[in-house]
């Protein structure tokens, strides 16, 4: 009976890949699951855990997300600037308003491992309210999510 093994990818075995997601009518966190899942490397065959294996994803329209219930007066983000009473709550509406690709990306950066893996991870995001960007060069591929 033959001995099953294990294998692991190499650092050039691993082929980058750039996917383009547009998040126009998309809810907001079946959109930062799948998105923070193809970061990870975690739709590969030979995912393995402890190195960085996924994709960039460049992810557009993020003012045009959608949630669902009363999540956009109900959802508070805080912020705590370190001073006393430096606490600042603001609903998801308000963050909505001015900064929408911040939604998106504390959504997706939440989902993701507190390590220093991720944090090489955050890098290969990239998120835009509009619909230009700037990531033509790289040849995206549409990601349907």
């Amino acid at each position: 009976m033959a001995l099953q093994k294990t294998t692991f990818p190499k650092k050039d075995q691993i082929q980058k890949k750039c996917y383009l997601v547009d998040a126009e009518g998309k809810t907001l966190g079946r959109l930062a699951a799948k998105v923070a899942a193809v970061l990870r490397g975690k739709n590969l065959v030979a995912f393995t855990p402890h190195m960085e294996m996924g994709a960039s994803v460049v992810i557009i329209n993020a003012e045009k997300i959608r949630v669902t219930g009363k999540k956009l007066t109900d959802k508070v983000y805080d912020r705590y600037s370190g001073f006393h009473s430096g606490l600042k709550h603001v609903t998801l509406q308000d963050m909505l308003e001015t900064r929408p690709a911040q939604v998106l990306e504390l959504a997706i950066n939440r989902m993701l491992p507190k390590t220093k893996l991720a944090d090489r991870i955050k890098t290969r995001l990239h998120i835009y309210a509009g619909s230009k960007h700037p990531h033509q060069a790289q040849k995206p591929e549409v990601l349907d999510v």
